[in-house]
């Protein structure tokens, strides 16, 4: 990518993450995502987009696809045989549609406030999908009909955000939560499910919220809709309940920005002591 050898600087890398690894969040992704965005930088393939007085930047569409492009080689390096969805959704945030193969940004999603939960039961993605393709070759007429229902539920489910973005109403929040319930019982079919899972979804049903599984299954993460007008208490009861039940959650959001360049004095308390005792 650089002009010549000569081009690429001497660099110390510094990472610091709160994303667990080897939980299914794509904490490789990020990682190849902001590795492919600095060394990019560094060595002027792609532009320095931070003016004087902002605190954040992004680059254009054009220098995206490039951070992309790299960022996947770096994830075959890791994987072997990615999708690309991990990196894509890390370069261009938001949410995207994944339909053989092919991948599409979403144009207007809204934020969802969720809660993150690490069920820290290791998982091996490679185990589940061969566990998955063993049952649709041995119940072919029963499986595909559920594949083609999780399909389904994809499809209203991008409908559904579409119109949130459009309209903002509290009447989609009970819709996505039946998405939420009715995947989260076919992933169960299709084998991928796992008791902790089971049980971090009974957990939050006890506080009038909804889950499902992220990533692989079989353990690691899920994920609980939080609509906006969820109390405070009843959220902090249910993470002290899952915590209890020995897992690790966060609050967070769904469909923030992708990959962004931060001045030093935009970086968080916790980022800068880091940074500082390294």
């Amino acid at each position: 990518v650089c002009l010549s050898f000569r081009d690429v600087p001497s660099v110390d890398i510094l990472v610091w993450s709160e994303l667990p690894t080897g939980a299914g969040l794509g904490s490789s992704a990020a990682y190849a995502v902001c590795l492919a965005a600095a060394l990019l930088t560094a060595c002027g393939a792609i532009s320095c987009p931070l003016k004087e007085g902002e605190s954040t930047a992004r680059w254009t569409e054009e220098e995206l696809t490039l951070i992309n492009s790299w960022a996947f080689q770096g994830e075959r390096v890791i994987h072997g045989n990615p999708s690309g969805v991990d990196n894509a959704v890390g370069t261009w945030g938001g949410a995207l549609r994944y339909q053989s193969g092919k991948i599409t940004p979403l144009k207007r999603v809204p934020t969802l406030r969720i809660l993150l939960t690490n069920t820290k039961v290791p998982r091996s993605t490679k185990v589940l999908v061969a566990g998955v393709k063993e049952k649709i070759l041995k119940f072919p007429a029963i499986m595909n009909p559920v594949l083609d229902s999780i399909d389904a539920i994809s499809q209203e489910c991008q409908s559904v955000l579409e119109a949130m973005s459009a309209n903002p109403s509290p009447e989609y929040y009970p819709v996505l939560e039946e998405l939420f319930d009715i995947n989260q019982h076919h992933l169960n079919v299709i084998g991928v499910g796992h008791p902790s899972l089971d049980r971090l979804c009974c957990v939050t049903a006890s506080h009038g919220l909804h889950s499902k599984l992220t990533g692989a299954g079989g353990g690691g993460c899920g994920i609980t809709l939080l609509r906006p007008d969820t109390s405070p208490l009843a959220v902090e009861a249910a993470k002290r309940d899952l915590c209890a039940c020995g897992f690790e959650c966060w609050e967070t959001n769904i469909g923030a920005p992708g990959v962004t360049l931060h001045s030093f004095s935009s970086l968080n308390t916790e980022v800068l002591h880091a940074i500082s005792e390294s």
